[in-house]
């Protein structure tokens, strides 16, 4: 049976910083690797939203980024 090994994570954070002449949001993201692969989804948006209060830009969304390791 395979079998998975979590490799990294990766936190991102996606900001509204304005519309576009059509009247949709432009987004932009920040990227934070080397996310402790053990962070919990409460801890890693509690993380979040403390960054997101230092930056101007409202916060659009959080995402997570796994990589892992199929082994045979």
């Amino acid at each position: 049976m395979a079998r998975s090994l979590l490799q990294s994570s990766k936190l991102r954070l996606v900001f509204e910083s304005g519309m576009d002449d059509k009247g949709k949001p432009v987004l932009k993201a920040k990227t934070f690797s080397n996310v402790k692969k053990e962070a919990t989804t409460d801890q890693l948006f509690q993380a979040a939203t403390a960054i997101a209060a230092l930056c101007t830009d409202p916060l659009n969304k959080v995402e997570r980024s796994d990589s892992s390791e199929v082994l045979a």
